[in-house]
C-alpha cells in the first residue's frame, strides 16, 4: 500500500499520480459508454405506434407550415411478413404520404392512429379498444415523402373494451388470413394488408 500511496521510481512523484489520473479518467470514460449503450438499449416494454423521425422534416418548423388538408394525405397498413408460422407476432405500422405539392403539418400522434384487424367480416382487434394515453403530434409531411411509424407487436388475440385488465382469446390461426387496415384522423387508408397466421 506504501507505493500505491508513495510511488517509487527514477521519475518524480508527480508523474506517476499523472499517469494514474490518466488511466482513472479512461476507465471513468469507459464505464459511462457503457451505461449510455445500456440505458439506451433497456428502454423497452410494450410499443407503442408512434411515427419515426425523418431528417428531411426538420429543415422546416411546424410554425411554418400550413395544416394539411386531409384530402392530399393517404395512408397505407404495413405488416413485416404476409405469413407468421406459430408463436410468431405479426409487426404492424402505417405509412402516410404528402401527396400534395406543399409541405404542410398533420397530426401523426398515437391519439390520431388507430389500427384494425379483421377475419372476413369477423372484427378481431382494434388498436382503440384499450388505449388509455394517446399522444399529439403536429409533423410537417414532405410532398411524396412517405413517413412511416412505428412498427409494434400485435400478439395474436381478440379485443374488446372489456378485455383491457383480463387475458384475452387467441385467435385461430392454422392457416387463417386477416387483414389490416389504418386509420388516421379523418383519414382512411384506401385498402387494406393481407396475411396468414399458420
Amino acid at each position: 500500500m506504501s507505493t500505491l500511496r508513495n510511488p517509487t521510481g527514477p521519475q518524480p512523484s508527480s508523474v506517476y499520480w499523472r499517469r494514474r489520473l490518466v488511466v482513472l479518467l479512461g476507465l471513468v470514460a469507459v464505464i459511462v459508454i457503457i451505461v449510455l449503450i445500456v440505458v439506451g438499449r433497456g428502454n423497452g416494454g410494450t410499443p407503442t405506434p408512434a411515427p419515426s423521425a425523418d431528417p428531411s422534416n426538420t429543415s422546416v418548423s411546424t410554425d411554418d407550415a400550413v395544416a394539411c388538408d386531409p384530402a392530399v394525405i393517404t395512408i397505407e397498413p404495413v405488416t413485416d411478413a404476409t405469413s407468421y408460422p406459430a408463436g410468431q407476432q405479426p409487426q404492424i405500422s402505417m405509412r402516410i404520404t404528402n401527396r400534395g405539392s406543399t409541405a404542410c403539418t398533420f397530426d401523426l400522434g398515437t391519439k390520431a392512429q388507430q389500427y384494425l384487424i379483421v377475419s372476413g367480416s369477423d372484427p378481431i382487434w382494434n388498436s382503440k379498444d384499450c388505449q388509455t394515453d394517446g399522444t399529439v403530434l403536429p409533423y410537417v409531411l414532405q410532398p411524396n415523402k412517405p413517413v412511416p411509424t412505428v412498427a409494434f407487436a400485435w400478439d395474436r388475440t381478440r379485443s374488446a373494451p372489456s378485455t383491457c385488465d383480463t387475458a384475452r382469446t387467441p385467435v385461430t390461426a392454422s392457416g387463417a388470413t386477416y387483414r389490416l387496415s389504418v386509420v388516421l384522423g379523418e383519414v382512411k387508408s384506401a385498402g387494406d394488408a393481407p396475411f396468414i397466421l399458420k
